[in-house]
């Protein structure tokens, strides 16, 4: 199983980013997909989740309106839209995959796979 996050780097405050993921190894079409990001010294924080088929998603208030998950099973990817970005947007992000989807935020430890990270830095 893997999961390869890419996308990340230097953005300046107000500007956008598209992470993705490509995964193999697993059935991607039987599994949800979350985001998760984690700033050094803090708890991993959810992001977002998408439901196997891409017709559900979840975002907790705190992440509503500028982050957005999509996904192409066709192509095994994972996609995390982060607009208007600040600099507390700072972090490595995550996705990760687990089987069943539901409409809420979710732990960590709810996850069967994830990836390595990719390191975003939100600056002036």
């Amino acid at each position: 199983v893997q999961l390869v996050e890419s996308g990340g780097g230097l953005v300046h405050i107000g500007g956008s980013l598209r992470l993705s993921c490509a995964t193999s190894g697993f059935n991607f079409d039987d599994y949800a997909m979350g985001w998760f990001r984690q700033d050094p010294g803090k708890e991993r924080e959810f992001i977002g989740v998408i439901s196997w088929s891409g017709g559900n998603t979840y975002y907790p208030d705190s992440k509503k309106g500028r982050f957005t998950i999509s996904r192409d099973n066709a192509k095994n990817m994972v996609y995390l839209q982060m607009n208007s970005l600040k600099p507390e947007d700072t972090a490595v992000y995550y996705c990760a995959a687990r089987r069943e989807y539901y409409t809420g935020t979710y732990h960590e430890f709810e996850y069967d796979y994830w990836g390595q990270g990719t390191r975003v830095t939100v600056s002036s």
